[in-house]
């Protein structure tokens, strides 16, 4: 409130509490709205949602997604992009799974099936469309999430970070504590390690866990970036199993350097009170509360230091001219540092805004040095929906703004001089109640029986009470089995509305949408002066600067390529053929034009395909060269760490693994569950190329007996790896069940992206992989320990930014090519108990029903589903999106007893 009154009694004392509507006339005016338009009709962005059924998973489990694609300001469903991607990462920046979904009005669902070997860990949901690859990596979606594993797995690892100044350095420690899957510490075990960075070990050593399975690793120090990518493998001895080996990722911060702060609207002018944000990261990449006080130059304190919210928080003061102000901050375990504020100018503008109620922002503009006019835009999404122009020979403005003007998400409100340039800038996040799609969700009655059948009744309106018609998304958990920690979840509005335009990792971003109070608007509203801004920026709008699409909206599929002789001549007007051979034979043709280049448009094909292209030039000879064209996935490397932090931070996945670990059991009884592992392709080459540049060999990328890669084989027809490598690896035979052995004999060690695997044959999508490494000397395979004594397979998979390579030509003029094509969504299984077989298998279901195709014609929509076996709370969340781009979410919850 001090603020307030001190901004105000300034703007009075000026006599300037004035405001002007836009005037088409006024040339600077008129310039700015035109150029956004121009910009956003060149530029219109996507986003995309994707709702998942739950929070996390175990191995062995399926994941139920829906995807929402928007665009523009106010959300409508895009109906440009056809094709959307999905992948299933991992926290070593390996795609597990990826999928291609056809896209329905900007509306797909889709799947991944887990299998049960799958390691635990930090993995997480990755989804774009071809069109936004133009922004990079800005608006690609990517969700967090935790799978555990208690099938496979029997060493279950928490680890926390600590950070501390030791004469001069930065250290920063890694407490490791070791348990059974039931929570009984690993204690008096050997433990060894090593500490890897971009594939090179840092660090060795070993240790004995203490009574309580603990262990401390101190991490080399001073190295920024291995406290951001690195990661530690260790391994645990003494074990029925032998070693088991855990790759445990490096994800914190170095000690508590990271404070900054952020003057509103980017300037600080001395002699006019300012308002100044700061945020605080802790060791593990997330806010800390931090206090403290800030003093001149001659030690008087002008303002106190207290975070609000997750780090996050602001202070207010006059800086005076000729004096350096600095931060003496206290952190939570006593720890004090000392940080320069930004200096301020004596000459410029203060922008500043207050929120006025609920409803209405009053924005106040104070200069100093100047008496020019000045111009204050308001856009969202690329659209201006508020201008006001100062008038001449005044040094403050004042105007009160109904929220009501804007859509809801982040509005930028930019000050201009009277020539167009932009002078300060400050974020706003609009909740706007008229564009928000009500969801109600009822029962016939608020607690049922287990098995027993439900039905869901879903209204949907506008905030005027009109009926709406969405297309809505039903997930039903038992939150009993799958706790939810309601502020760090998957949603909605979180995802399109507010992390989708901002830049770096926004921790609990549900918790501003959960429940719309003063003091959640104010959280919210430091978030907005802390977190920097995606869009554009207004100099290259304003400059005209051009931003080439390099990727156009993908509707349908284009195979397409170029055909050269073999000395690199294009071949003009060769017949090109595109056969299929599956139920009947397809074939369609065309001729290559002057450059040799030649596509096959408008396609829409199913996954895993093989079409065969045959070339012949004019004279029908054969002796040509034929490169596919492909379109490079978005590269996954260095996702933000702070986001990976799941694992470390809640027992509630190590919880639900354990209680999924019946069901994984009475799945087995019923043949049901993933437990098959479908293998495909893999391209193979004994050559090295840049392909190696992730491999985790200790001894460096390509130093192996044997090298392979992905770029080779075009299609070994073989449903197993171990059939597709049999006679390429010098010295390698696989036994019945899939495993490499040495023909000097005994089975080989496994590792898989740095990581030892669990005995049994090579459980890896074929068509993910990017090198094989065989290590059969000792001397090379003496580093990876005892189980290396028969020879070590090193396998790195793709990560996504590898070179592509070409299909090899199976004989002149031919080539084989497997495209990704659109998967077919599994139907989610919701048994009904009227039937008496089913009544065999114990209902131990999490997710009780998923539903990801409900539409309310009329704004009503039905769903029936009989409960599972357990009982406890029952929670509903409905998420959607309705034909005027409303968006809306609903949680609901009732009793199963």
């Amino acid at each position: 409130m001090a603020f307030k009154r001190i901004v105000f009694a300034l703007l009075l004392t000026a006599g300037a509490i004035v405001f002007y509507s836009f005037n088409t006339n006024d040339d600077i005016l008129a310039k700015l709205s035109a150029q956004l338009d121009k910009w956003s009709d060149s530029h219109p962005i996507e986003k995309v949602h994707v709702h998942l059924d739950k929070p996390y998973y175990t191995a062995g489990d399926d994941i139920w997604f829906k995807a929402y694609v928007i665009t523009g300001p106010l959300h409508r469903l895009q109906p440009d992009s056809g094709i959307l991607n999905v992948e299933l990462i991992d926290a070593q920046d390996s795609i597990k799974q990826s999928l291609k979904l056809q896209l329905h009005y900007g509306l797909a669902y889709g799947d991944f099936a887990l299998p049960d070997t799958l390691h635990e860990g930090n993995y997480r949901i990755r989804a774009y469309t071809q069109y936004m690859l133009n922004a990079g990596s800005d608006y690609i979606f990517e969700k967090a999430i935790s799978i555990g594993n208690v099938i496979t797995n029997k060493v279950f690892t928490k680890t926390t970070f600590n950070a501390s100044t030791q004469n001069g350095h930065s250290t920063v420690t890694a407490d490791i504590n070791y348990t059974n899957a039931s929570g009984t510490p690993y204690s008096d075990k050997t433990m060894s390690y090593t500490v890897m960075l971009n594939n090179k070990a840092l660090a060795k050593g070993k240790g004995v866990t203490d009574a309580n399975g603990n262990i401390r690793i101190i991490l080399p120090p001073d190295n920024e970036a291995l406290l951001r990518q690195g990661r530690i493998i260790t391994g645990l001895a003494g074990l029925p199993d032998g070693i088991v080996y855990k790759s445990i990722p490096i994800r914190t911060m170095a000690g508590y350097s990271d404070v900054q702060f952020f003057p509103e609207g980017g300037n600080m002018v001395n002699g006019l009170p300012a308002k100044v944000a700061f945020k605080a990261i802790g060791a593990d990449g997330l806010g800390v509360d931090i206090k403290g006080v800030v003093t001149g130059g001659n030690g008087e304190a002008v303002a106190q230091l207290n975070t609000s919210h997750l780090g996050m928080g602001t202070f207010i003061f006059t800086p005076r001219s000729g004096d350096a102000y600095v931060a003496n901050i206290s952190y939570p375990d006593g720890t004090k540092k000392t940080i320069s504020i930004p200096k301020a100018t004596d000459n410029g503008y203060v922008l500043s805004v207050i929120e006025s109620g609920a409803d209405y922002l009053r924005i106040g503009i104070s200069a100093k040095g100047t008496t020019s006019q000045f111009i204050l835009t308001g856009q969202s999404g690329g659209k201006v929906y508020y201008s006001a122009k100062s008038p001449a020979g005044n040094d403050a403005f004042s105007v009160i703004i109904p929220k009501s003007k804007f859509p809801s998400g982040i509005a930028q409100f930019t000050l201009f001089s009277e020539s167009g340039e932009p002078l300060n800038e400050r974020l706003v996040f609009i909740q706007n109640p008229v564009d928000k799609l009500n969801l109600a969700v009822t029962t016939e009655k608020q607690s049922y029986s287990a098995r027993q059948k439900v039905k869901l009744n879903i209204a949907a309106n506008t905030n005027e009470g009109k009926p709406a018609i969405g297309s809505l998304s039903v997930s039903v958990t038992d939150e009993s089995r799958v706790p939810v920690d309601e502020n760090a979840e998957n949603n909605i509005f979180a995802s399109l509305l507010l992390t989708s335009d901002l830049k770096g990792y926004i921790e609990q971003a549900s918790y501003y949408f959960n429940d719309n109070n003063e003091k959640t608007r104010a959280d919210l509203d430091a978030l907005m002066l802390t977190q920097g801004y995606l869009r554009f920026e207004w100099k290259k709008v304003l400059n005209d600067v051009a931003l080439p699409n390099r990727y156009p909206s993908e509707k349908t599929f284009t195979i397409s390529g170029k055909v050269t002789t073999p000395s690199g001549v294009p071949v003009t007007k060769g017949k090109v053929e595109l056969v299929y051979f599956g139920k009947g034979i397809f074939n369609i043709d065309t001729l290559t034009d002057q450059n040799g280049r030649f596509a096959f448009t408008d396609m829409i094909y199913a996954d895993s395909l093989k079409f065969l292209i045959r070339v012949r030039d004019a004279k029908n000879k054969s002796n040509v060269i034929i490169k596919m064209d492909t379109v490079p996935s978005s590269p996954v490397l260095n996702y933000n760490a702070a986001a990976a932090v799941l694992m470390n931070n809640t027992n509630a996945v190590s919880v639900y693994a354990q209680k999924s670990k019946q069901l994984y059991f009475e799945q087995i009884k019923a043949g049901q569950g993933n437990r098959a592992i479908q293998l495909k392709e893999v391209l193979i080459k004994d050559k090295r190329i840049e392909a190696l540049k992730h491999s985790d060999n200790l001894h460096g990328p390509g130093v192996a007996d044997q090298v392979l890669f992905a770029k080779d084989i075009v299609d070994q027809s073989c449903p197993t790896l171990a059939q597709c490598l049999g006679g390429r690896l010098w010295g390698v035979q696989f036994n019945k069940k899939g495993e490499p052995c040495s023909t000097r004999g005994g089975v080989m060690m496994i590792v898989i992206d740095g990581f030892p695997a669990e005995a049994g044959g090579i459980d890896v999508n074929i068509g993910n992989i990017q090198s094989i490494e065989v290590l059969r000397s000792g001397s090379k395979a003496a580093i990876y320990g005892g189980r290396a004594s028969n020879g070590v397979l090193l396998i790195t998979t793709k990560r996504g930014d590898e070179r592509v390579d070409q299909p090899q030509q199976v004989s002149k003029g031919i080539v084989t090519y497997r495209p990704k094509g659109i998967y077919k969504s599994r139907t989610f299984y919701s048994p009904k108990y009227d039937a008496t077989t089913i009544q065999k298998i114990a209902d131990l279901r999490t997710t009780v029903y998923w539903n990801p195709d409900v539409v309310t014609p009329g704004g009503k929509g039905t769903v029936e589903y009989f409960n599972a076996g357990s009982t406890g709370t029952y929670r509903v969340v409905v998420e959607g999106v309705d034909s005027e781009g409303n968006i809306g979410r609903q949680v609901f919850r009732y009793k199963v007893e």
